[in-house]
This record gives C-alpha cells, structure tokens and sequence, in this order.
C-alpha cells in the first residue's frame, strides 16, 4: 500500500520513561513507511523534523516538553574547527567505503562491542543478529552503509580492520545518519565526531544537509551535535532556523 501525506495513518504511543532527561516521560507520533511513494514522504517528514527507524518515522510529542530539537548541520557553510581539523589528522590512516545496507558478522561483532561499553543497560544491549539485520535491512527508502576501515597496520590493528560503521539515508537535500558505531577500544580517536565530519563533507558535494536527528541542550548523551556549526533546528511552521546552542534559543 502507497503512503502520501494525504494518505498516511499517525499514531502515537502510550508515555514512557525518557531516555534523555530524567524523571520525564516521553511520546512519539509515528507513521510507516512503504510502497512506492515512501521516498517522498520520507523526505517530506524528515525536513519537519521526523526521523526514521527501520520503516517507521517518528517524531517526539510529549505533552509537557519540547526538549528533543530536531537538527541539521548546514554543510555547505561548515567550517571546521581546530579539534575538528586535529581529528581528521588523527583519523588519516582511516578509510571509508559506502556499501549496500546488507549486515555482516563483522558489523555485528562492532555492534554488540560497541553497545556493551557504551551502552550497558540500555534496550539495545539485547539486540540480537537478527534484531541488528531488521535494523540495518527493513528499510522502505534508499539507505547504505559507510565502513571505516584501517588503511595500514600500526597500534591500533590491522589494515582493512573495521572500526567504525553508518548508517545513513540519502536525502534529495543531504544526508540523514541514522545509527552509527565504532570500537570502543579507539575512544581515544574521537571516530563518532569523524564519522560526522565524514558525513558533512558529503553533504556538502550535494549542497545540502546533514541531518543529525534529535538535540537535547540540557542531556549530556546529546551534547556533541552542538560542536557542529551552522546547526539548525526545525521550528514548525517557521521551518528551520538557526540555533545558539548555548542558550537553546534563535540569534535575534
């Protein structure tokens, strides 16, 4: 069945314990996405602010809060700073490949290392093989996989190792990433801000956007979206709209 934005069912889901600020609940408005037309709704829902996982879309409608900030980094104008230049310098040895959205082992194996140090306790932690290819597979739009691989052997292993992983949809103005990941036992190379400026510079080819998903100012699990400017929020009917991320508000 075609899903158009005249056509599309939302629904929403009953609160829950949010994951990002403590002692408040959470909700989300959700549709599916399929058939033929689930591209364009993606990219429809996606710039007013919805994020997609496997094939739902999603968006945050708690009754007393707006904290969660859907965001974008604007690449074409983007320009990175000291820390970011001294990453990519660090990361140099590290090579990236887009490939089909079809899990492997290998990925798995990162994964679940990844979520164990990273993530203890959470609802991921328990993700199985399976649970990981729906995330990865069950998509209903254009999605693809970047690898990160180590060029050549040194310290930190061995050439063709994968270190990290993205998952992101192409979008008709950018890029949105959807999941990434990377070893745990490289912490000290910073291989998620890498993997976001990887991600910017492609954007940026495109003359568009990266999409980075939801930005929380007072939660420390989201506080390194806002190292990455211009950020824009997604402000209803206003549309997008530069954010000071000191403060959570517009520049006057």
């Amino acid at each position: 069945m075609d899903h158009t934005p005249e056509s599309a069912q939302f629904f929403l889901t009953a609160p829950s314990p949010c994951p990002y600020l403590e002692g408040r609940q959470e909700r989300k408005l959700f549709t599916h996405l399929s058939g033929r037309r689930a591209a364009a709704l993606h990219h429809l829902l996606s710039d007013h602010g919805f994020r997609r996982s496997q094939n739902l879309i999603y968006r945050p409608a708690c009754l007393d809060c707006d904290a969660c900030q859907s965001v974008r980094v604007r690449a074409v104008d983007f320009f990175p700073a000291t820390r970011h230049r001294r990453n990519l310098k660090q990361n140099s040895d590290i090579v990236a490949e887009m490939v089909a959205p079809i899990v492997s082992a290998e990925q798995y194996g990162l994964f679940k290392r990844y979520l164990d140090a990273r993530h203890d306790g959470g609802g991921m932690t328990q993700m199985s093989y399976l649970d990981y290819e729906f995330m990865v597979e069950d998509t209903p739009v254009q999605s693809v996989l970047i690898e990160y691989r180590l060029a050549e052997d040194g310290p930190d292993g061995v050439a063709g190792q994968l270190v990290a992983v993205a998952l992101t949809d192409p979008l008709p103005d950018g890029l949105s990433m959807v999941y990434s990941f990377f070893d745990p036992a490289l912490s000290r190379r910073g291989l998620g801000t890498m993997m976001i400026l990887d991600h910017i510079a492609r954007a940026r080819v495109a003359g568009g956007y990266l999409y980075l998903g939801y930005w929380v100012k007072d939660s420390p699990k989201m506080a390194y979206k806002a190292a990455f400017q211009p950020l824009e929020v997604q402000r209803g009917s206003r549309g997008w709209v530069d954010l000071d991320p000191e403060t959570g508000a517009e520049p006057e």
